[in-house]
């Protein structure tokens, strides 16, 4: 079973490229952020035309999350329940053959200190509460754009982002408290190496310089870790026309 996640960066304006890339890769669940579509813009028919169904829960202009199944889609969540986010269009979870997914996210933060930054650490609080509330024993995988880099390896240059949103202490405890609740990061769990980074800047040439940084993540229950082939950032999907900022992280399973 082979599970990927992307931040599209608008699937309006990257559908043939999203479309394309799914078919050519044999994905079976794609998990999708900011898609910046409102659910009753959601393209269904052309993902269905290859094969998948689609869950959408968006808002328009902003935010957005998605999940793409070819093997099943049930059990669809939009949110985290107890009625709308505050911060938008953020969270949805589905069960796909029998594994339970969820694409995700997470606030940018902006500028430490500020109330962006705060909400961010709120929004993270809210996540683990809703992670309490299941079963780390279960099959599950939680996927997407995390924006936090867990560690040093995960940033080309630690100087770089001192002071910076994403590195903060306080930002990775809220990541480390994801896997203390029983989540494995499958990808470093496959390359314990740094400088695979799965986000570039537009700006200056960041990408073919490699300055970039590791913020889109899978995260599988250790009950799945046994399961895992393999683990890759597509970087090549990076570099075609129209690209979004991010790469494609994907996660082979065994059945």
């Amino acid at each position: 079973m082979r599970i990927a996640t992307w931040n599209v960066n608008s699937l309006r304006a990257r559908l043939p490229k999203v479309i394309d890339w799914l078919t050519r890769h044999g994905v079976d669940v794609l998990l999708m952020q900011e898609t910046k579509l409102a659910d009753d813009a959601a393209p269904e028919v052309p993902f269905r035309t290859v094969g998948y169904e689609l869950a959408h829960y968006g808002e328009g202009r902003w935010n957005g999350v998605a999940i793409a199944s070819r093997v099943g889609l049930a059990e669809v969540q939009r949110g985290f329940g107890g009625g709308p986010d505050p911060q938008g269009a953020r969270f949805i979870a589905a069960v796909c053959r029998g594994i339970r997914v969820a694409s995700l996210y997470a606030p940018n933060g902006r500028e430490v200190g500020s109330a962006f930054w705060t909400a961010k650490l709120d929004w993270y609080v809210r996540l683990r509460a809703w992670l309490a509330a299941q079963d780390p024993a279960a099959s599950f995988v939680l996927g997407g754009d995390f924006n936090v880099a867990p560690t040093d390896l995960d940033v080309w240059d630690p100087a770089a982002f001192a002071g910076a949103t994403h590195v903060t202490p306080e930002e990775r405890a809220a990541f480390a408290a994801l896997l203390d609740w029983g989540l494995v990061d499958v990808y470093r769990l496959r390359h314990p190496e740094g400088g695979r980074f799965s986000w570039w800047d537009y700006r200056a040439g960041s990408f073919h310089k490699g300055q970039g940084m590791r913020i889109d993540h899978l995260l599988a229950t250790r009950p799945l870790v046994p399961r895992l082939v393999a683990a890759e950032i597509d970087r090549e999907a990076r570099k075609n026309p129209i690209p979004s900022d991010h790469a494609p992280v994907v996660a082979d399973l065994a059945d």
